[in-house]
């Protein structure tokens, strides 16, 4: 045989998987880093309202809950802005990357105080949901707060997008932790006093909060001034009404899909407050630490959409297969790291976080209910991805609703409240909702590729 005709080696299909997981790793990594560090500032508020005591914790988390909703329909609406900060890069086109990168500052502008607006708007209904009168009689300043903390979030996410988009994700990275770093002491000051002042208790977690956000948000637009004087194209020159049309279709898209994930979890957690107080501290208390381990599924998420997206741009949709099976297990292993920690930490956590002896016992159940749909929930979250990489959205999102509206919360109301489960059945039946998710989701991959 000539060297002509020598076959060229070929990985094993084990060895092509590994490939992958590793690409996946490492696209996911900064990823995961930058979003786990903006949830910290949740634990963070967690860990220094927690000895205010029960009530505060609990008003948190009814806040938490509503936060939830705006959050998840928000960050809908930055995913779609990042594809298209992203494909214009693609492009080498400065002056597109400028255009797109203003518009979507207004989108973001638009849509945070759309969101401000609501949750302000929504506070009153709190009281029609059953929530316990004595936590939102101490909500007020607090909710308010929260609720103008969604301008800056989003205005800076969208920033965040355009440092991902034109590979910088670690400048993103840095400003999340930099928001981390000025929500510890500015927590502690404006909660707990300083030098004889008192503090402002639960409303100063949430001016704190507000304030780091805002504080990093500044520093990301000094970067942004700082290279717009590198790029070599003339300055923005006009509003592209298509562009901002274009945001706005895609963006609608993305966010129903998050809304209806992110809405049946708040959902499940109000339902929480019918319990009382204490259940709403207890799912604080877990919440605060599922949503940081949640950080890396939804990293591996947004990664493998761009590694399908990369994929079919090449014309290459036999490796999307291989893409998803390496993301699965690079997922499926993360999730059971988890579950391990959650129940080897559980109790420890819950003592650390409350020192009231019924919380701390329904945190540590709930850590156990949990643990069990982690691997789930992990899967659901890395399938929407592929879908989103694919621009597949309408079925999933769909599969998605019925899933949470459809079986998970109903279910959820019967365990807890008509077969007297109590907290853990609620969770119980969101897990069967996240269950069925993660199954046809991949079936109807899996079936088609």
């Amino acid at each position: 045989m000539t060297a002509e005709q020598t076959p060229r080696p070929t990985r094993s299909p084990t060895g092509r998987l590994m490939r992958e997981a590793q690409h996946i790793a490492r696209l996911a990594f900064p990823i995961v880093v930058s979003l786990a560090a903006a949830a910290l500032i949740g634990v963070v508020d967690t860990v220094m309202v927690a000895p205010l005591g029960t009530l505060p914790l609990a008003a948190v988390s009814i806040t938490t809950s509503a936060l939830i909703i705006f959050y998840s329909a928000l960050f809908g609406f930055v995913s779609a802005i990042g594809v298209r900060m992203a494909e214009a890069f693609g492009k080498s086109n400065d002056q597109e990357l400028i255009t797109t990168t203003w518009i979507a500052l207004v989108v973001a502008l638009g849509v945070g105080t759309l969101g401000t607006l609501m949750m302000l708007a929504v506070r009153p209904a709190l009281a029609w949901l059953g929530q316990p009168i004595e936590v939102l009689e101490l909500l007020g300043g607090y909710w308010v707060s929260m609720s103008l903390l969604l301008v800056p979030f989003t205005i800076f996410y969208a920033l965040k997008a355009l440092f991902d988009a034109i590979d910088r994700p670690w400048i993103g990275v840095g400003l999340a932790f930099f928001a981390v770093a000025c929500n510890v002491p500015a927590n502690y000051v404006l909660i707990h006093g300083i030098w004889g002042w008192p503090g402002l208790g639960l409303v100063g977690a949430g001016i704190a909060s507000l304030v780091s956000q805002s504080a990093s948000l500044v520093l990301a637009f000094v970067i942004l001034s700082r290279w717009k004087t590198r790029w070599n194209a003339p300055p923005y020159s006009g509003f592209d009404w298509r562009e901002l049309q274009l945001q706005l279709k895609e963006g609608s898209v993305f966010s129903l899909g998050y809304l209806g994930e992110g809405a049946a979890y708040a959902v499940a957690g109000l339902m929480l407050g019918w319990f009382g107080a204490a259940a709403l501290a207890a799912h604080q208390i877990v919440s605060a630490v599922s949503d940081v381990i949640y950080m890396v599924p939804l990293g591996i998420s947004i990664a493998i959409s761009i590694r399908v997206a990369q994929a079919i741009g090449a014309n290459e949709r036999e490796r999307l297969r291989p893409i998803v099976l390496a993301s699965l297990f690079v997922v499926v292993s993360w999730m059971s790291l988890v579950i391990i920690g959650i129940l080897l930490g559980r109790a420890p956590l819950a003592q650390g976080l409350s020192d009231d002896p019924e919380v701390v016992a329904l945190a540590i159940s709930m850590f156990l209910v949990i643990a069990a749909m982690q691997i789930a929930d992990g899967v659901q979250g890395t399938m929407l991805g592929v879908f989103r990489g694919m621009t597949d959205n309408h079925v999933p999102v769909v599969i998605t609703l019925v899933s949470y509206w459809i079986i998970a919360l109903p279910v959820g109301y019967v365990l807890g409240f008509v077969l007297d489960w109590g907290p853990n059945g609620v969770w119980i039946g969101y897990g069967s909702g996240l269950g069925l998710a993660a199954v046809a989701l991949s079936y109807r991959f899996f079936s088609r590729v």
